[in-house]
């Protein structure tokens, strides 16, 4: 089923990890999603391995946007978005607003420094395991963890089940 009358922003920035950001956005594009890329600025940035994105909007511009879901994908770049207010701000009111926020790997940084991990049930890459219990949140080792409108997976090799949940709560929203 098409989800074309969906809007997603997925964030971005410098030392992303690949395929925690392309699947998300291809799978998006299958579903009928044109997915906007959210950065600090509007730029082009680069993956780990040297792969470009380049942001549509920013996050800033973002914040008075609508958006159904917020992807975060994993790497080093959530350890520099978590310092951007905008950033931060986006996904905070996002999930307090009741959308969908889906964070892969080390993106569970970005929700600690959103606060919003109090009380809910999350999976990440286990060397922020700590971070995550010590934010207050409940860590479970599994592939895909779902906690009301909050998405977390662990690392690219869980991103079929992460996406599959976005996706399914993508159309649970309807």
């Amino acid at each position: 089923m098409a989800l074309t009358n969906k809007k997603v922003g997925i964030l971005i920035e410098n030392d992303y990890q690949e395929l925690e950001f392309w699947y998300p956005y291809l799978r998006l594009q299958e579903e009928g999603i044109e997915p906007l890329i959210i950065g600090k600025e509007i730029k082009s940035y680069t993956s780990k391995l040297g792969y470009e994105a380049k942001a549509d909007v920013t996050a800033e511009e973002a914040s008075s946007m609508y958006f159904d879901a917020i992807i975060i994908p994993g790497g080093y770049a959530p350890d520099k978005m978590r310092i951007q207010s905008a950033m931060i701000r986006l996904v905070k009111n996002t999930y307090e607003q009741g959308r969908i926020i889906a964070a892969i790997c080390h993106a569970g940084w970005v929700l600690i420094s959103a606060k919003i991990l109090n009380g809910k049930k999350v999976t990440g890459v286990k060397s922020i395991q700590d971070d995550l219990i010590n934010a207050g949140a409940q860590f479970l080792d599994e592939q895909v963890v779902v906690d009301n409108n909050l998405i977390t997976s662990r690392t690219p090799v869980d991103l079929p089940f992460f996406c599959q949940q976005i996706i399914k709560k993508l159309n649970d929203k309807k």
